[in-house]
């Protein structure tokens, strides 16, 4: 028994940031841009609208329409977010407000990149436990809020949106997972709270900015994704190849293609949008699964595992039966 996905909904801002447009903002150009790291655009909220609790509602609401039920049989809602736009109240809550979900409990979680999958694995544990029955899990992230557009490691990565889906108890899908962590590993990919310091000093705004040392986040994803992926499938006594579709964090393309290739799994069963979106933390996921629905590339009975890594350092793999 396990969570069954039956709606999926998506928001991305409509202003794009291209690397044309980073050229003339950090010392780059698209060519740099593109080959170390797949993107080409992403998507930029306007600040005095597209909120993080915004685009998660927007993103919800579809993914209610799209199964097809009424917003009052959610049990629970789970917002994954590491860019809230309040301290409290929590995202979910006003997700559930501009829903009209209101039978459901609530509560935010922040995991960082993997946010998206520990919120699902968290969903499916309480379908399985049988305290829930129906559950909307979003990704919703105001990355640009965060980021420091004079750094060119890390101001050529990020970009804005939300993803939702909507899971069902079904007593014949099957759902498996594995998360880790490594908190020692922290430092590698940060955020400090601007909370730290009252006063508005060059150090406050500095420490508002996420910090990340590249080099060693890549090492680890390249490491740590497909063996925590390998260890799922021998968990749940698979071989690689029975796998559908391997949606991983759109974080960059050269980490997929490594995972790929680590695997020996072929290029085509992990589909790509970060060339059009930029690394969106938890929403990519659930963007990307959204587009996929819309292309009709996702089908009844499709196995699928979605994987994420990111601050903390933390990092999961998830088995899902459509």
């Amino acid at each position: 028994m396990a969570g069954k996905i039956i709606g999926y909904g998506s928001y991305l801002p409509s202003k794009k940031l291209s690397n044309e447009d980073l050229s003339h903002m950090v010392e780059t150009n698209n060519e740099w841009i593109v080959e170390r790291t797949g993107i080409e655009s992403r998507n930029i909220s306007d600040p005095n609208v597209e909120t993080t609790s915004y685009m998660a509602s927007e993103a919800a609401i579809k993914a209610i329409e799209n199964a097809g039920i009424d917003a009052k049989e959610i049990d629970l809602i789970i917002v994954a977010t590491t860019t809230p736009n309040y301290v409290f109240p929590s995202m979910s809550c006003i997700v559930q407000r501009e829903t009209g979900a209101i039978n459901s409990a609530c509560f935010d979680l922040n995991s960082a990149c993997p946010g998206f999958v520990t919120a699902f694995n968290t969903a499916q544990a309480y379908i399985n436990a049988g305290q829930y029955e129906t559950i909307l899990v979003v990704g919703s992230e105001c990355l640009s809020n965060y980021t420091d557009w004079k750094d060119r490691g890390t101001c050529i990565l990020f970009g804005d949106g939300a993803g939702a889906i909507v899971l069902k108890k079904n007593e014949k899908v099957e759902c498996d997972f594995i998360m880790r962590a490594s908190g020692k590993r922290g430092d590698c990919l940060h955020c400090e709270s601007a909370m730290q310091d009252v006063e508005q000093t060059d150090a406050f705004k500095e420490s508002i900015y996420m910090r990340m040392k590249g080099q060693e986040v890549f090492k680890f994803a390249v490491t740590e994704v497909p063996k925590v992926i390998e260890d799922l499938l021998a968990k749940i006594g698979k071989e690689a190849k029975e796998i559908d579709l391997y949606v991983l964090h759109q974080a960059n393309k050269r980490i997929i293609e490594s995972v790929s290739k680590r695997l020996k799994v072929d290029i085509l069963k992990f589909p790509m949008n970060i060339q059009n979106t930029g690394n969106t933390s938890s929403a990519s996921i659930p963007v990307l699964l959204d587009e996929l629905r819309k292309k009709g590339e996702l089908k009844e009975g499709m196995k699928l595992v979605l994987s994420s890594f990111g601050g903390g350092l933390s990092w999961g793999a998830t088995y899902i039966e459509l």
